[in-house]
């Protein structure tokens, strides 16, 4: 073989890096003038339909609906959302909204004030559980068929806006007249934090928000206070959130400088998040909860947790969302939120569940998982074996492509006996029949329970309450299911008292009664009381 010389060598590098520096913007080029073909395309053709389509159209409406089309065409999570649609998308996650501060609800046509806020404005001007809004700014609403949107356009403003109220209160003849200054009103991503027992604490976090940081800081706070040497994170139901929110929620249990996630596409160089700081709990006994719902941030945290090795995951798989998205604003103030990459988990999986059949077949995962009988049994999940990882201390066997696996199963409850109990939450009749009992009864409970614990020691469901449900269940079409009020007579109960708990006390005492006897908590607790029994699911089994 003929040697290269230096020289010769050296001009052969200088060849080969101008061919890279030829090529690469050709490629480039190629692109932008493919996007730019097709740019002229579409608007050639809106111009044509609006000069010479034989009826009348929408160009916006046309438009909109092709911008629709083409990002469904791409993956199931990339979207687009209207103008109007922006602002109300970004309350929940922005962690606060602005208005009069009231939990409400529309019973018997008529807006009922559930609670009123912490600190917010309606509280401060003396507004109350169980009053009924009649008026606002002059205009009756009361028997109108008012409706939650209603509700929202009257009630919410910007701050330091007023509005006037005109109220009935049980036991005042006359209608109360309130004037309220809007204000900023806190949206919590916190469901709930309390002791368990004397060393396990628990939190419920419903979203992963610009505010759940500092939530979660202050019930951990509290939980320390408490003696918290376990700690059961509830993620069950939550849908996600800000990746920023999931890096700094993670940061609490793993060590410095600990990968978390790492996110990767095509036109995304690779982005690497690590544990920012010192954490809050990283060394005590972590239970993460999950469940089918479980999604997107839930599962950042859940899958950096599960692949340090360094807490137990109990629960159903997760949903299986593995795609970043990042928004990007149009022309006249809508928005995209394109899919511009995919997270993996620090061993290097990434959980998105395939998507190649389509959008339908993508929505329909949840009944196909019904149908195949993973709800029910471990064993009848299938995880694709060119998909399998490490955990990166023990060496757990772990899988991608299809969500967080728990470490222990929890199958989910469907008896048929749930039907009927089921049909009465469905039309509301056990909400409404607890509103209507709170409010001929908020005097002589308050009076009578003066905290909490006094209510969950002593307040007994009756079984004459239970007959009036079922009573009121009847006028609403739903005939009485003597079997199944049998089997689930004690969960309407629970369900009664965790409500009349929320309204009288706190969103804390309502999750104290209705989880009493919750089969994924009451696991975590077996399993955190029994350090050989923890240590045992974080070890390498095969």
């Amino acid at each position: 073989m003929q040697k290269i010389s230096l020289k010769n060598r050296g001009q052969f590098i200088v060849i080969l890096l101008f061919t890279f520096l030829f090529v690469l913007p050709v490629s480039q080029v190629k692109a932008q003038s493919s996007v730019q073909e097709n740019q002229l395309k579409f608007g050639r053709l809106l111009r044509l339909i609006d000069g010479y389509y034989v009826d009348t159209t929408n160009i916006d409406a046309l438009t909109e609906k092709a911008i629709v089309k083409v990002l469904s065409e791409l993956d199931p999570h990339s979207t687009y959302i209207s103008k109007e649609e922006v602002e109300k998308m970004n309350e929940p996650l922005k962690g606060n909204f602005e208005g009069i501060g009231i939990s409400f609800n529309i019973y018997k046509d008529t807006l009922m004030v559930n609670s009123t806020i912490s600190g917010g404005p309606s509280e401060k001007v003396g507004l109350r559980s169980g009053d009924r809004i009649v008026e606002v700014d002059g205009e009756n609403i009361a028997g109108t068929g008012i409706k939650n949107s209603d509700v929202f356009r009257l009630l919410r403003g910007d701050k330091g806006t007023k509005v006037n109220l005109k109220v009935l209160r049980r036991g005042i003849p006359d209608a109360l007249d309130f004037t309220i200054i809007r204000d900023k009103i806190p949206i919590f991503s916190v469901d709930a934090s309390y002791m368990l027992d004397k060393s396990t604490g628990y939190i419920k976090l419903n979203k992963f928000a610009a505010t759940s940081l500092d939530e979660f800081l202050e019930a951990m706070k509290k939980l320390k206070n408490s003696g918290i040497k376990n700690l059961i994170l509830d993620l069950r139901g939550n849908t996600g959130g800000y990746l920023k929110t999931a890096i700094q929620i993670s940061n609490q249990f793993l060590k410095e400088r600990s990968l978390v996630v790492y996110t990767e596409g095509i036109n995304d160089i690779k982005r690497e998040y690590k544990a920012p700081s010192q954490g809050t709990f990283e060394k005590g006994n972590l239970v993460i909860l999950i469940n089918e719902m479980s999604a997107s941030a839930s599962e950042i945290v859940s899958g950096a947790i599960q692949d340090w090795d360094r807490g137990v995951i109990i629960g159903r798989r997760s949903f299986g969302k593995g795609l970043v998205q990042k928004p990007f604003f149009l022309t006249d103030g809508s928005m995209i939120r394109l899919t511009t990459a995919h997270y993996y988990t620090p061993s290097g999986r990434c959980i998105q569940k395939s998507y190649k059949n389509g959008l339908k077949e993508y929505r329909e995962d949840y009944i196909h998982r019904m149908q195949n009988g993973e709800m029910f049994s471990a064993d009848s999940i299938k995880f694709d074996e060119s998909q399998k990882f490490k955990t990166l201390i023990n060496g757990r066997t772990v899988f991608g492509g299809g969500g967080i696996m728990p470490d222990i199963f929890i199958p989910m409850d469907t008896s048929s006996h749930y039907k009927y109990i089921n049909k009465l939450r469905r039309k509301s009749v056990i909400y409404n029949y607890v509103l209507d009992y709170i409010d001929a009864n908020r005097n002589k409970l308050k009076s009578k329970y003066s905290d909490f614990d006094q209510f969950d020691k002593h307040f007994e469901v009756t079984s004459a309450m239970i007959n009036k449900v079922v009573e009121n269940g009847e006028k609403e079409g739903i005939e009485k299911d003597e079997t199944s009020l049998e089997f689930s007579s004690n969960d309407m109960k629970k369900e009664i008292k965790a409500i009349i708990a929320r309204d009288l006390f706190s969103r804390n005492d309502f999750y104290k009664v209705i989880y009493k006897d919750d089969k994924d908590i009451l696991k975590a607790i077996e399993v955190l009381e029994n350090q050989k029994k923890y240590d045992s699911y974080l070890v390498k089994t095969e």
